[in-house]
């Protein structure tokens, strides 16, 4: 696994490169579950659910709508977790239209942003990122 660890002096930082395909989410989340386990996190259990919720949709939107190569960084300090997920495409995320039972998708970000995150896409040279940002 490509994944590397900053020590804990400030927040505690983890980046992973991610697989294409379904794999992404799976390696994304279980890479995220043992960073909240670590006992360093402090990080109450609803609020890891949450943070696994908010990984889980935003890989998930990157490998359908986005080409890759895909990154995962997760960055937890006191109160507080950054989710970044990296992607080559160009295209900005956009919401669906809500109607229910009609579509397949477009509800990735809504369901993030239920969740307490504030969400903000970055765009770059190389695609962009989405960030979303939890506090507790």
């Amino acid at each position: 696994m490509d994944c590397s660890t900053a020590p804990r002096v400030g927040p505690t930082t983890v980046h992973l490169r991610l697989p294409s395909g379904a794999q992404a989410p799976r390696r994304a989340r279980r890479t995220t579950e043992r960073m909240l386990a670590d006992p360093i996190a402090s990080c109450p259990r609803s609020v890891a659910d949450d943070i696994l919720l908010v990984v889980s949709e935003l890989v998930t939107n990157a490998v359908v709508h986005a080409e890759g190569p895909y990154a995962l960084t997760l960055s937890l300090e006191d109160g507080r977790v950054g989710v970044v997920v990296s992607d080559a495409s160009s295209a900005l995320p956009r919401a669906g239209s809500g109607r229910k039972g009609t579509e397949q998708g477009g509800r990735g970000l809504k369901i993030v942003r239920a969740l307490g995150a504030e969400v903000f896409v970055s765009p770059s040279d190389h695609g962009k990122q989405v960030v979303a940002v939890l506090s507790w």
